[in-house]
């Protein structure tokens, strides 16, 4: 088919692979803008930028969609279908209707359950057994529209949202491709009308580990949240980054070092399997300890 990809993370980079490895014609790639990037704030191109110059394609990166200039331009590509994976720009109604088979999007989780931009983190956060990727016919509405496929995979215990994302990216990938070979005689379903959550953005002020919770939730934050923007505590004067963690036995004061990275919580105990400190590399906990003398209560 004659497909325009539309899409600016890494998340998005192995779907753009698998398109041009399956013999879809890429017609244009739609990107977000170069950012200012690094020490010197240079402007530094997405992930998916730079991706499809390697790969010899056309990009294309407007501020916006919604002039009429920028619609005719995409319709102009006469493309059969757009595929979309979190390109972070809203279409307008007449770019959705531009391509032959309408526009495609690959979401990360299993709809109608973390509509919105954060559906890993989230997920994660939430304790979900499970999540998914779904391949989802775009309308108007936030993720509302009807799906063609979808396929589940579990959560593991200790995954964090950094391991996820990969999986389910390779996921994403691999379903798109499966998607369109059966477009034309695959209906989409409507997503059911129970069930409906919103993923919302993750704030940094999220990110701070309140050791009065159970810790449940404290496992799921910090899991939930690595490697960005990570979970994190005061260790005497420094903040330290918590990039994994795990439910473990013991009880005291919340915030009271039980031994190693065995934290007490407000309820149940966590131990912090790999942590960051401040300017450095992340780190497994055994070596964090031969370099950080802990106090005897983390804030």
């Amino acid at each position: 088919m004659r497909v325009v990809f539309m899409g600016t993370p890494d998340f998005s980079v192995p779907v753009l692979d698998a398109l041009v490895d399956a013999g879809h014609q890429i017609a244009a790639v739609y990107c977000q803008p170069p950012r200012p990037a690094g020490r010197g704030k240079k402007d530094r191109p997405s992930p998916v930028q730079a991706r499809a110059e390697a790969l010899g394609l056309p990009v294309r990166h407007p501020v916006s969609l919604r002039s009429a200039e920028a619609q005719a331009e995409f319709a102009a590509l006469g493309a059969d279908v757009a595929v979309v994976v979190a390109y972070g720009l809203i279409l307008p109604q007449p770019v959705l209707d531009a391509p032959r088979l309408g526009c495609l999007n690959i979401h990360a989780s299993l709809l109608p359950r973390w509509r919105g931009a954060a559906p890993i983190h989230r997920a994660i956060m939430a304790g979900d057994a499970e999540t998914g990727i779904c391949i989802m016919r775009m309308e108007a509405g936030l993720d509302t529209g009807p799906v063609l496929l979808r396929e589940a995979t579990p959560i593991g215990a200790e995954e964090t949202t950094g391991e996820l994302h990969d999986r389910l990216s390779a996921m994403g990938a691999r379903l798109i491709v499966q998607a369109l070979d059966r477009l034309d005689d695959q209906p989409p379903a409507p997503q059911p009308e129970a069930g409906v959550i919103y993923a919302d953005k993750i704030d940094k002020a999220e990110a701070r580990v309140d050791w009065t919770r159970p810790a449940t939730g404290i496992v799921r934050q910090i899991n939930g949240l690595s490697p960005f923007p990570g979970a994190w505590c005061m260790v005497g004067g420094e903040r330290l980054k918590l990039l994994r963690a795990r439910l473990a036995d013991g009880t005291g004061t919340p915030g009271q070092v039980l031994g190693g990275l065995t934290i007490a919580c407000g309820s149940g105990a966590i131990e912090v399997l790999e942590a960051q400190r401040e300017g450095k590399r992340p780190m497994q906990a055994a070596e964090i300890l031969r370099g950080l003398a802990l106090p005897e209560r983390l804030d």
